[in-house]
């Protein structure tokens, strides 16, 4: 006898699925049962002080998803590019016929200068372009076709804890990570009509290439008294792993939270209650 897994039949539409927390929300919802339509920039942004994604790394999801016995649709692309999700949303629809579930993942940032004050305007449009720009994009690009279908649907943004209190250095990463959580509340309402539940998630530092490495250990290391920008948990943990936030995306995404909509959800071991 075949257990039904909570995602059977449904179509996850999941940005910045290269690798990190993307890649984990992909092969949690495969897992669980869904289909998968990726995106990623697998290219280095100027502004970017770490290592970003490959075509390589995107190549290792859709081995990760396949594996699963789950079919997943991949492409290379920009989310600030609206035609870009826009043809993959269409040939997604095209493809498996319909998307249940939008989980707008991809995110940058970029730490120093110490005052924010001195953040660049070719940062500032990389930074708040991808976390916010490319946040709207994604969600004008993929939820027609569920307004359409008429069978309701979940939508899950990947905000921050800096989506509650404000990190220093970080106004342009700060501001959009905020911005996500308007974005939430205005389409939590305007989605609600079509049974359509729009919710964020708040992660502390997670253990993945983007806050795990040596630049900014390094730029920590020589401002000793910026860290609590990603220290400071009230649980006794340094960096969550992104499977912990991936369980909460399988939990909004699947009807065991079927009646919530437009709330905050932190997976933050308790960073944005520490005094």
């Amino acid at each position: 006898m075949s257990i039904e897994l909570p995602l059977e039949g449904k179509v996850a539409f999941v940005t910045g699925a290269a690798r990190g927390q993307g890649r984990q929300h992909a092969l949690t919802l495969a897992r669980a049962g869904a289909d998968i339509v990726a995106i990623d920039l697998c290219a280095q942004l100027p502004t970017v002080p770490y290592a970003m994604s490959t075509p390589d790394d995107l190549d290792e999801t859709v081995g990760l998803i396949e594996g699963t016995g789950r079919k997943i649709l991949a492409r290379v692309g920009d989310v600030r590019d609206f035609a870009a999700l826009k043809v993959l949303a269409d040939d997604a629809v095209e493809q498996f016929g319909h998307i249940d579930i939008v989980c707008a993942n991809a995110g940058v940032y970029s730490f120093g200068p110490i005052s924010s004050l001195d953040i660049d305007a070719e940062r500032w449009a990389e930074i708040v372009g991808t976390n916010l720009t490319g946040v709207f994009n994604t969600i004008k690009a993929a939820v027609p076709p569920m307004i359409e279908r008429g069978a309701g649907g979940s939508v899950i943004l990947t905000s921050s804890t800096a989506g509650i209190k404000g990190l220093r250095s970080m106004a342009d990463y700060t501001a959009s990570k905020h911005g996500v959580v308007g974005l939430m509340k205005t389409f939590a309402n305007e989605l609600a009509p079509h049974n359509i539940r729009v919710n964020t998630v708040h992660p502390t530092g997670v253990r993945t290439d983007m806050v795990d490495n040596p630049q900014l250990s390094d730029w920590y290391a020589a401002n000793p008294d910026m860290a609590n920008n990603v220290s400071g948990n009230l649980l006794p943990v340094d960096l969550v792993e992104a499977q912990d936030i991936s369980e909460a995306v399988l939990f909004l995404a699947s009807d065991s939270s079927r009646y919530i909509t437009g709330v905050q959800l932190p997976i933050d071991a308790g960073f944005t209650e520490k005094a």
